[in-house]
């Protein structure tokens, strides 16, 4: 198999898996997944997807790769929170909610961790339009927030809903409070409605 051949057939996937590959080639020679990733020619993911190097320079797609390397998912969290900008700090863990089980997975692109969650909970999220026509999965503002104060119930003190340092101008402008109540109320959580109540206070919404 010549690799310019197999590059030209699946850059363009931007993530790719071994099915995808056998789909096309069914006699694809396994052992060029470790032989390339060792010389650097493409980049391991986790068990059975793959990437380009090439993609290491395209922010958005740190993200994009989370949606698709374990499904069905989509990015919230303290991602989707640094994403709109409500928290101060760069990420370093890309954080998901998933109806599969807790998962995590380590590759040159970062720390990818899927949060379990009801399958009627995974609600709320938006396909953000990136770059060469392609779609993100990522939560709501609102439902960003709920997945954490529901994923972390430790956020249950002005102190640590303080430390949070959520910012003040987005919860003020553009956090809507009629989705937060409407999404909320889908969770059907006594223990989340206080925390909710108690982010309110603390914030001064």
């Amino acid at each position: 198999m010549n690799y310019l051949e197999f590059k030209n057939r699946m850059f363009d996937l931007g993530c790719f898996n071994i099915h995808q590959v056998y789909a096309w080639k069914p006699g694809f020679d396994r052992n060029n997944f470790s032989r390339w990733t060792d010389k650097g020619l493409i980049v391991r993911l986790r068990r059975g997807y793959y990437t380009f190097p090439e993609y290491k320079g395209k922010p958005d797609f740190v993200l994009y790769f989370a949606n698709r390397i374990y499904r069905p998912s989509y990015v919230s969290l303290h991602a989707a929170l640094a994403f709109y900008g409500i928290i101060p700090e760069a990420v370093i863990q890309i954080t998901s909610v998933t109806a599969l089980k807790t998962a995590s997975f380590s590759n040159d692109f970062g720390e990818y961790s899927y949060k379990n969650v009801k399958e009627d909970l995974m609600f709320g999220y938006d396909l953000k339009p990136i770059e060469e026509g392609r779609t993100l999965q990522l939560a709501k503002p609102e439902k960003a927030l709920l997945d954490l104060l529901y994923l972390y119930p430790f956020y249950n003190t002005e102190q640590e809903l303080d430390g949070l340092r959520l910012d003040e101008d987005f919860l003020e402008d553009d956090l809507n409070l009629g989705v937060l109540g409407e999404y909320l109320e889908r969770f059907g959580n006594r223990s989340l409605e206080n925390r909710v109540k108690l982010l309110i206070k603390t914030y001064g919404l």
